[in-house]
């Protein structure tokens, strides 16, 4: 079995596998786009660090709540008065 632990988020990587710190497997890319690309450095072990990729980032979580947010308030206009109760 081939081991490598990061030092700087403690992501596991197990015979190739990716497990975040949680031990919940995950994807390079997320974690390139999550944590590495922001915070690592030249000793940050993922090799996706830095290239681009189609990994979950911070602005596309928050495009995402933006866009839950916007379709929420959509429908309380379509169903709701002002007062935000529901006919």
């Amino acid at each position: 079995m081939n081991l490598k632990v990061c030092d700087k988020c403690g992501a596991k990587f197990m015979d190739g596998e990716l497990y975040w710190r949680t031990g919940k497997k995950g994807k390079l890319e997320d974690l390139a786009g999550l944590v590495c690309d922001q915070w690592g450095d030249a000793n940050c072990i993922n090799e996706v660090r830095g290239t681009k990729h189609t990994g979950q980032t911070w602005e596309k979580r928050a495009a995402f709540i933006e866009g839950l947010d916007q379709g929420m308030k959509a429908t309380s206009k379509l169903f709701g008065d002002d007062n935000g109760k529901l006919h």
